[in-house]
């Protein structure tokens, strides 16, 4: 028995009818980030392993395939190897996601970008994750991102934009989550966790919604936290709502929180709640991180932030950037498999029929906007007709040495 033969794991073979809903709902998505200014970009799948490794990827960075330089001679393969150095080994890597690759995109296209640059970007982008439900070694992300504008407005621009992008494809009951990197700085300040773990506290409790209040505070000991009354402060957390003002406690950063106040009273029409956990893993964010929940999708539906001093690493002058991104894997997964609409033939024909004569039918229907499929008739008349039904053609001809015949419901 042959092997079988399966596309690598963490990666998945798209078949026709998944294909056209992939599409149909990128193409929503597009029309409604156009309608709302942004302007449709591309950068390359692999970007400089260095710039994919340097400190502003969180936890991601681990994540990162990385491409061997090529030439490399057999001895310096295995002492790269031994000594586990990375940079040796490889020149180039897949990038893990579209923000850091836009930083470079913005700092290479400068004098070719207005003041303000509301980009969007589509495309793959890879990590080597530990493949599960929802969560795969290669997807597809949807982003749009304002460059330029350090004000709320810009984070405005993307929430509105997102929940009409989401309104759209029929997601409606969409819950917004607001926090800000400031915050956490500040309530790690009062937990007495010093800048030097700041980071590595940060991904650990990024973890809150997956491994609960005890795994965070057991993975917070062994990275040498001290956690003694942390499990309590945790559950005050989850009560945190918009009154805090009244009195505010030790870990609030009151501009900061004021800020979401304001952006939630520009949401009117959205459910905006404060979460002082949410945290988001990447190390670029600077101040206001956001999140997007359905209540269909057990993991957050759109995520993203403030990242004012990524753009900077990459140019002598420091630009404010915002951006969002939608989990397309988790959104295609809530929405309903619709037939699709369009005219859709398929031409049945027997082998004695001249290749002419099903190339003129086929013409004339495509030149009247028709979707036509040319297949041979086979014995069992009834499954062919389903199967085409299924992979959603609406008609079909009989096609004889003679010519075309009538054109037929399949469903009749």
């Amino acid at each position: 028995m042959a092997a079988p033969v399966n596309p690598p794991r963490g990666m998945r073979d798209i078949l026709p009818a998944e294909k056209v809903k992939r599409e149909r709902a990128l193409a929503v998505i597009r029309r409604v980030y156009r309608t709302h200014g942004f302007d449709e970009i591309e950068t390359p799948a692999l970007e400089d392993v260095a710039r994919l490794h340097s400190g502003i990827g969180g936890d991601n960075e681990k994540l990162a395939y990385s491409v061997l330089q090529r030439g490399l001679a057999a001895d310096d393969l295995r002492a790269a190897a031994d000594a586990g150095d990375v940079l040796a080994l490889a020149d180039l890597g897949l990038r893990y996601d579209l923000t850091v690759p836009l930083a470079r995109f913005a700092a290479s296209n400068r004098g070719a970008l207005p003041p303000v640059f509301r980009a969007l970007q589509i495309g793959p982008v890879w990590r080597a994750e530990r493949p599960q439900k929802g969560r795969y070694r290669q997807f597809v992300q949807c982003d749009i991102d304002v460059l330029g504008e350090a004000g709320p407005l810009a984070e405005l621009e993307l929430l509105a934009a997102t929940a009409d992008a989401l309104a759209a494809l029929g997601l409606r009951e969409i819950t917004v989550r607001l926090n800000d990197r400031r915050i956490l700085t500040r309530l790690l300040s009062t937990w007495g966790i010093g800048a030097d773990q700041a980071g590595s506290a940060l991904i650990i409790i990024d973890k809150l919604d997956k491994i609960g209040v005890a795994g965070v505070v057991a993975e917070l000991a062994d990275a040498g936290v001290a956690t003694a009354g942390l499990a309590e402060q945790f559950e005050q957390l989850a009560t945190a709502d918009w009154s805090l003002l009244q009195q505010p406690p030790l870990w609030l950063d009151t501009d900061a929180y004021a800020h979401l106040l304001a952006l939630r009273d520009a949401l009117p029409q959205s459910e905006v709640v404060f979460d002082p956990t949410l945290v988001r893993g990447m190390g670029y964010y600077t101040g206001t991180i956001f999140e997007l929940a359905h209540p269909g999708s057990g993991s957050s539906v759109a995520g993203g932030g403030r990242y004012d001093g990524m753009i900077g690493r990459f140019q002598d002058q420091q630009v404010p950037a915002v951006g969002f991104s939608i989990g397309f894997e988790r959104i295609i997964d809530l929405l309903p498999d619709e037939p699709d609409e369009s005219s859709a033939v398929a031409l049945l024909y027997d082998a004695d029929v001249p290749d002419a004569v099903l190339l003129a039918e086929k013409r004339a229907l495509v030149a009247a906007g028709t979707r036509v499929r040319l297949e041979r008739t086979r014995k069992n008349r009834r499954a062919q007709l389903e199967a085409l039904t299924a992979d959603g053609f609406t008609r079909f001809e009989v096609v004889t040495a003679d010519g075309a015949g009538d054109l037929r419901p399949l469903d009749a």
